[in-house]
């Protein structure tokens, strides 16, 4: 039967070898078995290290989006490790990740790094370089999960009886309030100091 009325004109490329385009995904649970053993060879070759790699600071997620999350950044500005009184050459020797380039913005992120590098020399176990007892490596037991976790400080709010004075409350105009007081901010200023 004819197309009717005003529609594309067909042209369907149906002379393809189309199983030469075909992506397969057998080897996917082998290639799992695979890189869970390579970690596990890794983790045996650098214990009593921890196998996830060394500490990483705490660090805000960039834009005006995500800034209210928290995760591990690469490593430690140069500014946090000479507050808590470690030398940029020395923190990479016991497992503490550097980033050289990176720059603290405000007192409260520097402060927070600060506190977790001295968190993490206070419970840090060093052997010595030349004449560690091999009684003293068997007993360390490798840490296997991440270095000093992130613990989140977030907490489901329980559910409760809306008050009189939020049902009186108009957020909308409240908003709008709030963003006119700030217009009018400057203009206030500067009436008091005249």
């Amino acid at each position: 039967m004819a197309p009717k009325r005003n529609n594309m004109i067909p042209n369907g490329h149906f002379h393809k070898w189309w199983q030469r385009y075909v992506k397969t995904w057998f080897n996917q649970p082998m290639r799992k078995k695979r890189r869970n053993a390579n970690r596990v060879k890794k983790a045996a070759i650098v214990a009593p290290r921890p196998a996830a790699g060394p500490l990483r600071p705490v660090v805000r997620c960039p834009s005006q989006r995500y800034n209210r999350r928290v995760r591990l950044g690469r490593g430690f500005s140069l500014d946090e490790l000479k507050a808590a009184g470690i030398n940029r050459h020395y923190a990479r020797t016991i497992g503490i990740a550097v980033d050289k380039r990176r720059k603290n913005k405000s007192v409260e992120a520097l402060e927070l790094n600060k506190q977790r590098l001295g968190e993490y020399q206070k419970r840090l176990i060093l052997f010595p370089k030349k004449g560690a007892k091999a009684e003293a490596l068997k007993t360390a037991v490798q840490l296997k999960g991440t270095v000093l976790p992130i613990k989140s400080t977030w907490t489901k709010e329980r559910a409760r009886v809306i008050t009189a004075d939020e049902k009186k409350y108009n957020a909308y105009q409240g908003i709008r309030q709030a963003r006119a007081a700030l217009k009018r901010d400057g203009k206030l200023r500067n009436k008091k100091e005249d």
